[in-house]
């Protein structure tokens, strides 16, 4: 069967949108090839900053033949009826149609609609010119001539305003080849704002300029190869990372990793180049993260260490190019040394901006002075700058300073859940946000918290302190560390859950897939936090707690009633479900134990995992199925308007099976409540599995729509009884299976 080769060349994509944008090609092409009845073997796609490419195999020359039988109207109805029949099936006259008769509905006519199957061509050249204009970009943008308003002339070019191509980048050229494997293939021409697609591409801007034409993939590749485009971006990737590694190492040097970098950098080049250059050693002077963000956010430079290892990096940086330089790179490491000097610079004198005149701490060791730092300003005077410059959180919602008061006194409600020095909590929460004030997070914002906690040391403050004040801003995300320890978890709850309460009471929730406030992000760190260092915390009660003064928020009364705190709780449910579904738990499993006030979310875990274990038991699958029976029967019943009774009464107990049965739920009742009012889920399990046996034994002895309705009546609520008992653990009507 023949192969689909597609090629769209344009200037330069951003290396984020890259990935994402060859993916979507795919899924695009691959989805109205489909609905348009081809099939194909397989389908693969590349990119690289100039190109996304898809190369789909084995794909079907001719889609199907279709027919298809429309049933229309019977044949006496009313001639309006039969006219639309007739549109709508694309007849011209009753004479196109059939007449079937059925035995009770009588004579109606039926249209046969058959479709003869299109050649894959034709569909192809039919679907590309609508992918491409509606592509969904994230950004895009229109240019030439032709993009003029509309009405206006230039050159003899008319413009066309919003109808013209809109594309990332300016398109240049496309490729769609297709034909089999061993034979000659042909161009679809298709024609989309004056480009017309066709078998020629181009190389590398530089080092191969001219056009090259091309056949099928295999040649494809191998025509990019020679003209210095490496199509894989996996291994783009491959090889910058161990040229980065041996040229590292060759200098006595190791390679700082970085995958994200690692991703964006295997974007930017179409035939990767590893170099080196180095900068002054004064600069090292400057803490690491400042030197590793620099070089990386402005030049996607890696950085490199000693082999000896420890937390110091060399003089030393890792740069991609995207040419073999005749000189050997020199000129290309000149420049890129030259521009992270400057930037290394700016760097340096932030941080010392930002230190202040300080003595040698060297000369400090083993000394009481290195606890009193002469710092110009220190961190208590930059927090006390977050209220006297008035900084804004956010304009509901009060400055800096009145939210670090606020997370202060829930960081005091919180110290002894979490089991942290109330003390050490307190100086935590009052330097917490003191760093955003400093030069280098001016400068550099994705250093906050990092540079609070150097700031703090070098100022004296516990080692706990300084810690609480980095790891508060965690975690940021599914994947980050948590907190290190329990000064830093409770300030990072406090911070995290007043940000959620804030923004619940000024009605700024997530809505769709918008959420620029990260508080999604937020939510998921609380539910992390609370069931992976195991702490029980009330959580409404705690978002009590959280509740604002609306006296620090701009003297606003803000409407944060129980209403809106049970919304908040419903948000952590459904954060909470998206964390146990990633970690295996069934859907089902987690719907059954969690109830709209459950706020308690380490003994929601421990319920699910309890369930888990039950329910793939025998005996667990076996109650299940009762269980439903008897829920279902109650349903149906009280669906009608049938009023179950909430008491059995033992007198009407008729059959000894019956009679087993609320014996069994009787002692299994009162086990189960027992157990979990000791928190025991495993040992409400185990007594729930005991009505096993004697439910089974009641629907298979007993007739529950009994004819005397007092004994019927007494049977349901019997039913009710074990709803009632099972429900002590779980909802087991939300369970499938």
């Amino acid at each position: 069967m023949p192969d689909l080769l597609l090629e769209l060349r344009s200037e330069e994509i951003p290396a984020r949108m890259q990935r994402k944008a060859a993916g979507d090609l795919k899924k695009l092409v691959t989805d109205a090839l489909v609905e348009a009845g081809l099939t194909y073997e397989g389908a693969r796609e590349y990119w690289t900053p100039r190109r996304l490419t898809l190369d789909i195999r084995g794909l079907t020359a001719r889609s199907a033949d279709q027919r298809e039988e429309r049933k229309g109207p019977r044949t006496d109805a009313p001639e309006g009826a039969i006219a639309g029949f007739l549109r709508g099936a694309g007849l011209s006259s009753l004479a196109e149609a059939q007449i079937v008769n059925d035995p009770k509905k009588g004579d109606f006519y039926v249209a046969v609609i058959s479709k003869p199957g299109r050649p894959a061509e034709e569909i192809i050249a039919e679907v590309m010119p609508g992918i491409i204009r509606n592509f969904p970009w994230p950004k895009s943008m229109r240019w030439g001539a032709a993009s003029m308003p509309k009405g206006a002339r230039f050159a003899g070019i008319d413009g066309k305003g919003p109808e013209s191509l809109r594309w990332v980048r300016p398109l240049q050229s496309i490729v769609c080849v297709f034909g089999p494997e061993h034979d000659e293939t042909q161009v679809i021409p298709f024609e989309i704002d004056g480009l017309v697609a066709s078998n020629v591409t181009y190389g590398h801007r530089f080092h191969a300029p001219d056009a090259i034409t091309v056949r099928r993939f295999d040649d494809y590749v191998t025509s990019l190869e020679k003209a210095k485009v490496m199509l894989d971006a996996d291994r783009r990737k491959d090889v910058i990372l161990h040229d980065a590694r041996d040229l590292a190492f060759a200098n006595g040097l190791e390679l700082v990793e970085d995958e994200g970098l690692l991703e964006e950098v295997s974007g930017l080049v179409e035939w990767p180049h590893v170099l080196m250059g180095e900068f002054e050693q004064d600069y090292l002077e400057i803490p690491s993260e400042i030197i590793r963000l620099t070089i990386k956010t402005n030049q996607k430079c890696f950085v490199t260490r000693p082999q000896t290892g420890g937390e110091g990096l060399s003089n030393r940086f890792i740069l991609i190019s995207n040419i073999e330089a005749k000189d050997g790179g020199k000129e290309i490491m000149h420049g890129n040394g030259k521009v992270v000097r400057a930037r290394l610079s700016d760097a340096k004198h932030f941080w010392t901006r930002d230190q202040g005149d300080m003595p040698d701490l060297d000369t400090l060791k083993d000394s009481a002075a290195k606890f009193d730092l002469d710092l110009k300003k220190p961190l208590d005077q930059r927090m006390a700058k977050l209220d006297a410059l008035n900084v804004t959180f956010h304009a509901k919602l009060g400055t800096q300073g009145e939210r670090v008061r606020r997370i202060r006194d829930l960081a005091a409600h919180l110290a002894p859940i979490v089991g942290a020095d109330p003390a050490l909590v307190d100086r935590a929460a009052v330097l917490a946000k003191a760093d955003l004030r400093t030069e280098a997070v001016g400068e550099f914002p994705e250093l906050q918290g990092l540079m609070g906690r150097k700031y703090a040391m070098l100022q004296g403050e516990a080692p706990q302190v300084a810690a609480a004040i980095e790891d508060h801003w965690k975690p940021n995300g599914p994947s980050d560390r948590l907190p290190e320890d329990k000064i830093g978890l409770t300030v990072a709850l406090a911070d995290k859950l007043d940000t959620l309460v804030g923004f619940w009471a000024i009605d700024e929730k997530p809505t769709g897939s918008k959420d620029p406030f990260a508080l999604r992000r937020a939510a998921l760190g609380v539910v992390r936090m609370l069931l992976e260092r195991k702490i029980r915390l009330p959580l409404y009660q705690t978002l009590v707690a959280a509740n604002i003064d609306a006296a620090l928020v701009g003297k606003m009364a803000l409407n944060i009633d129980s209403e809106v705190l049970l919304d908040l709780l419903s948000f952590f449910h459904d954060r909470l479900k998206v964390y146990l579904r990633d970690q295996g738990a069934r859907h089902d499993l987690i719907d059954a134990v969690l109830t709209p006030d459950a706020d308690d979310l380490l003994m929601v875990v421990r319920r699910v995992e309890a369930l888990t274990a039950f329910i793939t038991s025998e005996d667990g699958r076996n109650l299940l199925a009762g269980t439903k029976r008897a829920v279902q029967l109650l349903a149906a019943e009280e669906k009608k308007g049938t009023v179950v009774a909430d008491g059995v009464s033992e007198q009407l107990l008729k059959l000894d099976a019956e009679k087993a049965l609320w014996a069994a739920v009787v002692v299994a009742s009162k086990e189960a409540s027992d157990a979990v009012a000791k928190e025991d889920f495993r040992s409400a399990m185990e007594a729930l599995s005991k009505l096993r046996m004697p439910v089974d034994k009641f629907f298979e002895d007993v007739l529950v729509n009994d004819e005397d309705t007092a004994i019927r009546a007494n049977r349901l609520a019997l039913l009710k009884a074990i709803r009632e008992a099972t429900a002590t653990v779980a909802d087991f009507s939300k369970i499938s299976g």
